[in-house]
């Protein structure tokens, strides 16, 4: 159960439920819902009526310091038993408060009704953990039910969850689960409808085994949930959706495409630059968002304006006036512009006609031209999407980083 009013109102997108939902999948917890309620006490109070009826109940959100922070109160009215204030968590919590105080010089009366508020829980609760100044609860209800109530920021609702999943009072429950087994298929450059009548034809799913198959920026992701004694069942349908689709296999496993192409230059000792027009740092940002990736990607170049391209890439006059900087030869110069002023091995260069303007009959918006550049060799990509701005800049940061993929698997 995901709370707070912004999340209702679609001010924010929720993150921490798809997150719950595959951690407790994989411990062998069958998710049954995830609601998003906001912060009105009758609607919360009645959310948490029902979702505490399960066999285990996940909050996100409402346990700060705020009037409109109301899951602790409201989840011990739900479950029939008072409240009572801890005092050592509000020790902990005084101690956050005051040294916050400090740096910020204001004074803690300002903080300590919200510490006190913080520190107030549900009869029989457990603290699993702090993050920021709230603590996260874990309420045990008869018959073995659990509830846990955790922060609304994912990062600290990360943090506290494996704190959680350790405490005692679950084990007996986790103790009841049986983990599915669960295997991945990542294809790149196939239908969508291709690998679902692959499936088809394999029989599709039932007899213990579960399958979805969904299309992300050009990637289909397919992934088996095989219950135990489901394993020849599981065996077959992997082998129909390989047998049609061998060719664009690309992971057996959850990493994200950056985080494969980092690999593939680490395996290699390669080091790798990028060159970006339309998808305006997309590339590099993908690729900066893995925890190490500064050890092989060395930084990128976003040449939006031909000035930029001509400047800090090298691109010629002469080729942006014979093709124009939406071309196969811009692509290919921005790219061995890169490589060679960025000083290194392998680089890839991305330009194209986002929209929703500045295409023409000859370059339609939607149109983007790819090119990677290594030791051993090269690969150019052309393709046309006619679809929204995002999208197109989304699908050709993947379209560049699965090129690159290509390229250093053949070195």
């Amino acid at each position: 159960m995901i709370t707070g009013s912004e999340l209702v109102r679609g001010e924010r997108t929720d993150l921490n439920g798809p997150y719950l939902a595959r951690q407790l999948l994989a411990l062998g917890f069958e998710p049954a819902r995830i609601s998003i309620v906001g912060d009105r006490s009758d609607e919360l109070e009645d959310a948490l009526r029902h979702g505490i009826e399960a066999d285990l109940c996940v909050v996100s959100g409402g346990l700060g310091p705020t009037h409109d922070d109301r899951t602790i109160e409201l989840l011990a009215r739900a479950a029939g038993v008072g409240l009572r204030l801890d005092e050592e968590i509000e020790r902990q919590i005084e101690a956050i408060s005051r040294g916050f105080a400090e740096r910020t010089r204001r004074a803690y009366a300002d903080f300590a009704p919200g510490v006190r508020k913080q520190a107030t829980l549900p009869v029989g609760a457990f603290v699993v953990g702090i993050a920021g100044t709230a603590p996260g609860v874990l309420l045990p209800l008869p018959g073995d039910r659990v509830a846990v109530a955790l922060p609304g920021p994912p990062s600290e609702l990360q943090r506290l969850w494996p704190l959680a999943l350790g405490h005692a009072a679950l084990q007996p429950l986790l103790g009841r689960a049986q983990p599915p087994g669960r295997r991945v298929l990542r294809f790149f450059g196939v239908g969508e409808s291709v690998v679902a009548r692959a499936f088809d034809e394999a029989g599709g799913d039932g007899d213990g085994v579960e399958v979805t198959i969904c299309a992300r920026d050009f990637e289909i992701h397919v992934d088996l949930v095989v219950e135990p004694g489901a394993e020849a069942r599981a065996d077959a349908i992997e082998q129909a959706l390989l047998a049609a689709n061998a060719a664009h296999l690309f992971a057996r496993d959850d990493r994200p495409i950056e985080e494969i192409v980092l690999a593939l230059c680490r395996e290699r000792g390669l080091t790798l630059v990028t060159a970006e027009s339309c998808t305006g740092g997309l590339v590099g940002g993908r690729l900066t968002g893995v925890p190490g990736s500064s050890d092989v990607y060395l930084g990128g170049i976003v040449a939006y304006a031909n000035t930029v391209k001509i400047a800090q890439l090298g691109v010629s006059e002469a080729t942006l006036a014979a093709h124009g900087s939406v071309s196969a030869n811009t692509a290919a110069a921005m790219a061995e512009g890169a490589r060679t002023r960025l000083g290194a091995d392998v680089a890839v260069a991305v330009t194209g006609v986002a929209g929703p303007g500045g295409g023409t009959p000859a370059k339609p918006v939607g149109l983007v031209h790819f090119k990677a550049v290594g030791p051993h060799g090269s690969l150019a990509l052309e393709w046309t999407v006619e679809t929204d701005r995002e999208t197109v800049r989304r699908r050709a940061a993947s379209s560049a980083l699965h090129l690159l993929r290509r390229l250093l698997s053949q070195s």
